[in-house]
């Protein structure tokens, strides 16, 4: 019997033995590179904009640090390196945590964590934004909405696959309203945004919400899902890619729509603040400045290092463009 592709993707990345089961290097040695291992200038730069917050009352400083999807845990020590720099009593009266349900990641994070700072910060793990309970937290994510499984559409028609090869069966009427409303003829839908959305706005009562990803807010009527492998890039449709080699073995992935992620947040009542290019936000929350402190005490060669890094974060031919950052307040 066929599966929908949604159901297969999500074998593919999450089910036994799938590829997100157990810990995956990221850069020079895995399949791809994200912002997050490029510099700790990113993470740096973005608990420098939740400082603001704290210090202008936007923010509780009682409240939460939450990474969803921290991959190895470099994010979120990079921000909480930062806010003990700028005020080491935040690293007492925050409480930390990351959503994350593989245990073996859990392992790898962990032990990461306490290669960073020791005893001295604790971690709560949830296995899913469901068990996230709080009064305020500031929810942190990179590259986490074009993990959730989509659906593809061409011609009324959605994918459905059998022995690893792609059939097109008519599409549920849902799926047909769906895309529509979105002009949408060609392409991918996400599967689990309002979820995901409403579990956070239920359990979390005031929150802040920050999230870079690569896509745009316009439908683009084409596909963009595709295989990373070794950093080399596989649209899925190549007829040089075989789904039964790729299958849990390589990362698959796709554009987000932006416009849909913004629809399911503001369903259940988050507002979305700022829609803006990584480069962009990266700058607004203070990149430049961190840099510039970062040279009046270091060498002249670890500046360069760190400088040349930042330049793929913000490069409009790399990083900048390509990735977006959106905000959403509730």
């Amino acid at each position: 019997m066929p599966v929908n592709f949604s159901t297969y993707m999500t074998e593919w990345l999450y089910g036994e033995a799938g590829y997100y089961k157990n810990f995956k290097a990221i850069g020079k040695e895995g399949d791809f590179y994200t912002a997050v291992s490029t510099s700790r200038f990113f993470g740096a730069s973005i608990a420098n904009y939740f400082y603001t917050l704290i210090k202008e009352e936007k923010a509780d400083k009682n409240g939460w640090l939450i990474e969803i999807g921290a991959h190895q845990g470099y994010l979120i020590c990079d921000m909480i390196q930062w806010l003990y720099t700028c005020d080491p009593a935040l690293v007492k009266t925050l409480h930390f945590g990351i959503v994350e349900r593989q245990p073996e990641v859990r392992k790898i994070q962990l032990a990461y964590i306490k290669e960073r700072f020791g005893d001295d910060v604790q971690i709560k793990h949830f296995n899913d934004i469901s068990e996230v309970k709080v009064a305020y937290a500031f929810v942190v994510a990179n590259e986490i909405f074009d993990a959730f499984a989509c659906e593809l559409l061409k011609d009324e028609k959605i994918a459905m696959v059998k022995e690893n090869s792609i059939e097109w069966h008519p599409a549920p009427k849902q799926i047909l309203s769906w895309a529509k409303k979105h002009y949408l003829t060609q392409g991918e839908i996400a599967i689990g945004y309002e979820a995901f959305a409403k579990e956070m706005a239920e359990g979390i009562k005031q929150c802040d919400f920050i999230s870079f990803d690569y896509g745009e807010k316009y439908v683009r009527n084409d596909f963009s899902i595709r295989v990373y492998r070794k950093h080399e890039t596989f649209p899925l449709f190549d007829e040089t890619l075989l789904l039964k080699e790729s299958f849990k073995k390589d990362d698959i992935t796709y554009d987000v729509h932006f416009k849909h992620v913004s629809e399911a947040f503001e369903e259940v009542g988050f507002k979305e603040i700022i829609y803006e290019t990584q480069a962009r936000a990266l700058i607004r929350f203070g990149i430049i400045e961190i840099l510039e402190a970062y040279a009046k005490q270091t060498t002249q060669a670890k500046y360069a290092r760190e400088a040349d890094k930042i330049k793929t974060l913000l490069s409009p031919t790399m990083m900048g463009d390509r990735f977006k950052m959106i905000y959403f307040k509730k």
